[in-house]
């Protein structure tokens, strides 16, 4: 029998990098202590129905990131000036992707498992 591993469970590593920044003091990389959710990915048997979700909130995040980047590069030249502008509009774009990508996901995932205890 083939061992299956869920490969978004891998994407929780990146929490580790929220431990460095408790360790160098440095508090810009708490929010990487966000990524622990995907922890709970590691107990789920990637599916046919758990791929498609996935790459529903994966198509969803990259459309939203593609639609916001430039917004944020105007907002963020005013704002800051054009020498900041493009480090800070790619870091909120990148920032809203995860967002975007996680929040999509959970809504799908609730969205099948309200059909599910319909039947």
């Amino acid at each position: 029998m083939k061992c299956r591993i869920n490969y978004l469970g891998l994407l929780s590593l990146l929490a580790l990098i929220g431990i460095l920044g408790w360790q160098t003091e440095n508090r810009g990389l708490y929010g990487f202590l966000g990524f622990a959710y995907y922890f709970r990915y590691f107990g789920v048997i990637p599916d046919e129905f758990f791929r498609l979700n996935v790459q529903k909130a994966a198509t969803f995040a990259f459309m939203s990131e593609m639609v916001l980047l430039v917004p944020f590069m105007f907002v963020c030249t005013f704002i800051y000036g054009a020498a900041k502008a493009v480090p800070i509009s790619f870091a909120l774009s990148f920032a809203v992707t995860i967002l975007a990508f996680t929040t999509a996901l959970v809504f799908l995932e609730w969205r099948e498992r309200k059909g599910a205890e319909n039947d």
